[in-house]
């Protein structure tokens, strides 16, 4: 936990600098900026079903350790791109390193956390995220104010340096459950254990349990359509506080500050509530506030006061808050920790997919048809979504016995 800190802290320096650094520094035009999330996306979806398969294989711990130092070695070498063409190969490459992370430090949690206590553990690691969307933009505008966006990408690097030699102090043995031994990996062959799962074998099992799972299956499509929507709009508002607040280019920060604010709130709930909430209740619920707070900031008239924004801002992170912990939570509750790399490598591969279109989608659509229209207009889509996985959440998320493991892996960790 202390280590994911360091690097989702770190992730906030390096996003607002790099913003700074783009925009204001070498001038490049809105298509230009979204090729920015557009370059982050591909690698998650070439290799993130990939990437899931790797983390059930080897050694989690390890794989975790050379992804930080490699990323940190990645963000010091952002510092000497000159432009925009040397910096989106870059961020592709840090990109495809982090398709690798995710799947591994899900899995990992996944071997150390007892089963009753994953909420708990998801819970602890949103707070940590959603509290770094409060401390990180202060602390990100108040770096910039003294320093230049190089110092900022290079404070990132430290702390992904610092991320990795927390790692080094986790005991192997702690994470030997649900290890790569027990999910086939090379190590099995070695000690008179069944040969390894051959990586293509073990990709196809993974397509094919969640596939099999009509929860996972529905979990998976319910999450991909809000996230088309709300990314649509997500690299958009430093536009429509253009509009509605031109002379307040603080607003951003404070509606920033604030989601992160909501968001610890209703992690903090959730935590207290346990497994009380139902999957439904979680997931629709979160979009629907996610979506009320979009079509509420739409409808936002030019001139507006910080107050509307600040609550806004609340029931936007509420909703991201309480939809983020119950994605992470219905995904490992459900997944044998066998299985868990490869089923967060496909899901970070299926979300990523909309990362390519959505952007560029959303510029064209507010340039079109201006930022506060599209806004309210999605909005208000994204919470039709919600209520509608709330009325329908008995037969998208039914109450039954979880999947079993596909027959090959349940013989191998045997």
């Amino acid at each position: 936990m202390g280590a994911y800190t360091f690097a989702v802290f770190g992730d906030w320096f390096d996003m607002i600098a790099i913003q700074v650094l783009v925009a204001y520094r070498w001038g490049a035009s809105p298509l230009m900026l979204a090729l920015i999330p557009v370059s982050l996306a591909l690698p998650g979806i070439a290799f993130g079903s990939f990437a899931g398969v790797i983390a059930d294989r080897v050694d989690k711990l390890k794989l975790m350790r050379l992804c930080d130092l490699a990323t940190a070695l990645l963000t010091a070498s952002l510092l000497l791109a000159p432009n925009l063409y040397a910096l989106l190969p870059l961020l592709a490459l840090r990109s495809a390193v982090s398709s690798l992370n995710v799947p591994a430090q899900q899995a990992l949690t996944r071997s150390l956390v007892r089963e009753d206590q994953l909420l708990q553990a998801s819970s602890l690691n949103g707070l940590v995220n959603q509290s770094s969307k409060i401390a990180g933009p202060l602390l990100g505008g108040l770096t910039l104010s003294v320093l230049s966006p190089g110092w900022c990408i290079a404070l990132n690097a430290v702390l992904r340096l610092l991320s990795c030699l927390l790692l080094l102090f986790v005991r192997p043995e702690a994470a030997a459950s649900g290890s790569a031994r027990g999910a086939g990996a090379p190590a099995g062959a070695g000690d008179g254990g069944p040969p390894p799962i051959p990586a293509r074998q073990m990709w196809r099992e993974g397509w094919s349990f969640i596939l099999r799972s009509r929860l996972l299956r529905n979990t998976m499509l319910f999450g991909l359509a809000g996230t088309l929507l709300i990314q649509i709009v997500d690299f958009q508002f430093a536009s429509l506080f253009l509009a509605i607040a031109p002379e307040r280019d603080e607003l951003l920060g404070w509606l920033i500050a604030a989601a992160g604010a909501g968001a610890v709130g209703m992690i903090a709930l959730m935590n207290r509530a346990g497994a009380k909430l139902s999957h439904g209740v979680r997931l629709g619920g979160g979009y629907a506030m996610i979506g009320a707070a979009i079509a509420g900031l739409g409808l936002l008239q030019p001139g507006v006061d910080a107050l509307p924004v600040l609550l806004l801002g609340l029931l936007l992170g509420a909703g991201n808050g309480m939809f983020m912990v119950a994605f992470s939570y219905c995904l490992q509750k459900e997944t044998p920790p066998a299985m868990t790399g490869r089923v967060f490598g496909i899901q970070s591969m299926v979300l990523g997919t909309v990362m390519i279109v959505a952007p560029l989608l959303g510029g064209l659509l507010v340039g079109l048809a201006g930022p506060r229209l599209i806004f309210a207009g999605l909005g208000a889509l994204i919470a039709v979504v919600g209520v509608g996985g709330l009325l329908l959440a008995g037969r998208l998320w039914p109450a039954a016995a979880p999947v079993q493991s596909p027959p090959p892996v349940r013989a191998a960790q045997g």
